[in-house]
């Protein structure tokens, strides 16, 4: 009888470290070899079509006489180096406020994590209530199962204009928006997690008399803490999307307020900083929610 090969041993945390910075270095390399700029040739050009074009910003002069091209000039995506430096100019003040709209890089991370926060949460308590609501009771899915399957697949920002004209404020049309992306994927897998418990738990359940509060609490969502952390997950990811085009849409300022602006003034570094910034905010957020998702999951 022949030996089973050998199990392949996953690579180590080190490994994989060394493997992400890697790429990350070869995706820098290419990223700087692919938006450098030409070397200058003056070959050809006049003396005075040289002093014109360095009038009209198009090259200047270096400390040893040259010209070069502009780099504040540049056409297309903009180097690594440029958007480094964008962000030493951010963070060198993230805190401050110069007038209504000029807020620094901190207090726009603030606001959009404080209305994300604020709709996922509300929407994850109304989820969880109305998904085991529904999953205990067959009657009680049969009928709002049609208007779940309505409402699930619209997309949030559709409902913004009726939520600005109806609410009339842009921070709380933004919160709702968030809580609208992440209301039905909690609502599915909730009911699905709750309709899924092994029958012996809840025939256990009422053996021992348990009360209904006692009996969710200590049955039904520890039981389907699974199901429901997948739901969140899931309504996480959707929060997060939404809740940068809403703060675009209704010049909320915000990281996605930040984004638009660098658009409109045409600062591409700016973007590129600020889809960065977006990055690295949903990464931390989500790493804290893994974290806590942890704490109330188990493996069977």
């Amino acid at each position: 009888m022949d030996a089973s090969p050998p199990l392949r041993k996953a690579p180590g945390g080190r490994q994989s470290l060394l493997i992400s910075l890697l790429l990350l270095s070869l995706f820098v390399l290419v990223w700087h070899l692919a938006t450098r700029l030409p070397r200058f040739d003056p070959h050809g050009l006049s003396q005075l079509q040289l002093q014109q074009m360095e009038f009209n910003g198009d090259i200047v002069r270096t400390d040893d006489g040259q010209y070069i091209y502009n780099p504040d000039k540049a056409r297309g995506l903009p180097g690594p180096w440029a958007v480094i430096m964008t962000a030493v100019d951010e963070f060198s003040a993230p805190f401050h406020k110069r007038g209504t709209n000029d807020h620094g890089i901190g207090h726009l991370i603030r606001y959009t994590v404080v209305r994300f926060a604020a709709g996922f949460l509300a929407a994850s308590v109304v989820a969880i209530l109305l998904g085991i609501l529904v999953g205990l009771s067959p009657t009680l899915y049969g009928a709002l199962n049609p208007f779940i399957q309505v409402l699930k697949p619209i997309s949030p920002l559709a409902w913004m204009p009726l939520l600005l004209y109806t609410v009339q404020h842009p921070t709380w049309t933004a919160i709702l928006v968030v809580f609208l992306a992440s209301l039905w994927p909690t609502v599915a897998n909730t009911a699905f997690g709750v309709s899924s418990i092994r029958k012996d738990y809840l025939q256990v359940a009422s053996l021992l008399q348990l009360s209904w509060c006692r009996r969710l609490f200590t049955v039904v969502l520890p039981a389907a803490a699974p199901a429901i952390v997948a739901g969140l997950r899931i309504s996480f990811g959707s929060a997060l999307v939404a809740v940068v085009p809403a703060e675009m849409l209704l010049g909320e300022l915000g990281v996605g307020y930040l984004t638009w602006i660098e658009g409109n003034n045409l600062h591409i570094a700016g973007i590129l900083f600020a889809i960065l910034v977006i990055g690295a905010v949903g990464v931390t957020l989500d790493a804290g929610f893994n974290r806590l998702a942890r704490l109330v999951t188990y493996p069977e």
